[in-house]
């Protein structure tokens, strides 16, 4: 079932910063990652009065979204060569609950699993999908974007941004490809386990900079770690996805004064 560019409430809990967290954590960023507690709901329908260039005015909560500097995602370009300390993945296997939030496919994570970034540790709540890819690099879009949402301990959030391009079957998501729950709010909840090591690729070297959440509330310092490797899936796998999310992708943001940095390090 296809649910294009429908106008579907997010469901679920936003987290205590009232940053744009769909259910179970956070969602889309946004897309798995946009607050869910407030009337005011939000498409992605470009020339609709809810769509993304009309974010900012449908709440208080959202002025940020129109208003912020610092707002993701972006087209990385020019980034700044830099050797800093790699992010370190500590991931766990979780077993698999998928929720169709009406904005994407979300997998809810069990408690265990981080990343270590400029010596702080990051808690993976969740992970989602956005097709196409909502970062682009160098103008180039990608068929889908992966986002996995992390907290610290002081509510501060980094996302780390996988770019998914059409190729090969991709084993490592068959369990969750195979069970997408079509409806919104509806939840698959599988006897497997999905390790998020498995889901990234070999080369961790990446782009950094700070952004936002690329849901409302459109929430600013979130620190974005986008692999510069992406991986493939297959066109079984891509359109599978799409079918349900339709385009669920915010359009790239002015950069402004921030510093991309391409980190070197491997």
């Amino acid at each position: 079932m296809r649910f294009g560019k429908k106008s579907l409430f997010a469901l679920g809990l936003a987290l205590s910063l009232g940053l744009g967290a769909f259910s179970g954590a956070i969602a889309g960023d946004n897309g798995g990652h946009g607050k869910s507690g407030h009337g005011s709901h939000w498409t992605y329908e470009g020339e609709g009065e809810s769509g993304p260039a009309h974010w900012g005015e449908l709440s208080a909560d959202y002025a940020v979204c129109s208003k912020g500097q610092s707002q993701s995602p972006i087209d990385i370009s020019g980034a700044q060569d830099q050797d800093v300390a790699d992010v370190e993945f500590s991931y766990e296997a979780s077993a698999i609950n998928i929720l169709n939030n009406g904005h994407t496919v979300q997998v809810n994570y069990d408690a265990g699993s981080s990343i270590t970034v400029d010596g702080a540790d990051y808690q993976l709540l969740q992970f989602h999908f956005h097709t196409p890819s909502e970062h682009t690099v160098g103008g180039r879009s990608f068929d889908t974007e992966l986002h996995l949402v992390h907290k610290n301990d002081a509510g501060e959030l980094a996302v780390v941004g996988v770019l998914m391009a059409r190729g090969a079957q991709n084993e490592a998501f068959a369990d969750i490809f195979e069970n997408l729950p079509e409806h919104a709010g509806a939840v698959e909840k599988l006897d497997a386990d999905v390790n998020a090591d498995g889901l990234l690729p070999t080369d961790r070297s990446s782009f950094r900079y700070t952004g936002s959440l690329t849901t409302p509330p459109c929430s600013e310092n979130v620190k974005w770690i986008v692999l510069k490797t992406p991986i493939e899936l297959s066109d079984e796998q891509v359109d599978g996805l799409h079918e349900i999310l339709d385009d669920n992708n915010r359009p790239v943001q002015p950069v402004h004064t921030r510093k991309v940095i391409s980190d070197t390090a491997r």
